[in-house]
């Protein structure tokens, strides 16, 4: 037996905050019977309705994927582009992405039907670090990064403070390699810290999230999270 709003979420439906207020406000039922009582406890046998629309009662399952450039991070794409989800063609469990890659961006990136999880992870308050690797135009100096450690003002909201490492530069080709560790998830936000310090982005790749890494993997493949990894990101959200 598990709490209601826990199973909705579980479904992938929503986070367990949103799935609270979808039952106080009378749009869940069990068994054909509205619920509208914080802390039901359901099973798997019972019929859980959103909206009327039954929910799949599914396992959570975590998973990593090595997202390659050209990608869409989404379930469907009205353009009929190549979405993450179609790596996942042999896996039964519906799943979301957490968070996004931009189209022309590539790396790691977790998915889930675990609603619940997913929200956290992506709340920056929880400051789940995520780590980028980034070709950049120009020779980079510390001097020129040096504001992103204090946080830089992006389209009317300043950053939270980041840190930054130049791991290689060309003076052939006039470009510089940085590594830039940040919690927040916006959008095209290494790209747009990169450019404010007057370092345009030509190749990005997320290479770390939270403790994971991208090791054993190439990309377009996947694999499932061990019970300890699941754990940590758990563990990091608390």
């Amino acid at each position: 037996m598990e709490r209601l709003q826990k199973v909705i979420a579980h479904a992938g439906i929503t986070s367990r905050r949103k799935a609270e207020e979808l039952i106080v406000s009378g749009r869940v039922s069990v068994n054909g019977q509205i619920v509208k009582e914080l802390g039901v406890q359901v099973s798997a046998k019972d019929r859980v309705e959103v909206d009327g629309v039954p929910i799949e009662q599914e396992s959570p399952v975590y998973y990593m994927l090595y997202k390659p450039r050209g990608v869409i991070s989404a379930v469907t794409d009205d353009k009929k582009r190549k979405v993450v989800l179609d790596f996942f063609t042999e896996v039964p469990e519906r799943l979301y992405p957490i968070g996004r890659l931009d189209y022309d961006t590539s790396g790691l990136l977790l998915l889930t039907n675990d609603g619940d999880l997913s929200q956290k992870l992506m709340h920056p308050k929880h400051e789940v670090d995520k780590v980028y690797v980034a070709k950049v135009k120009g020779i980079a100096d510390k001097k020129q990064l040096l504001p992103l450690s204090r946080g830089i003002r992006i389209e009317g909201k300043k950053t939270a403070p980041a840190r930054f490492e130049i791991l290689s530069t060309d003076a052939a080709t006039q470009t510089s390699i940085v590594q830039l560790t940040i919690h927040e998830g916006r959008n095209h936000q290494v790209k747009n810290m990169l450019k404010a310090v007057g370092l345009p982005v030509q190749k990005l790749k997320r290479e770390m999230y939270g403790s994971l890494t991208l090791a054993g993997l190439r990309p377009g493949e996947y694999r499932e999270l061990t019970k300890k990894e699941v754990n940590e990101l758990k563990n990091q959200v608390k």
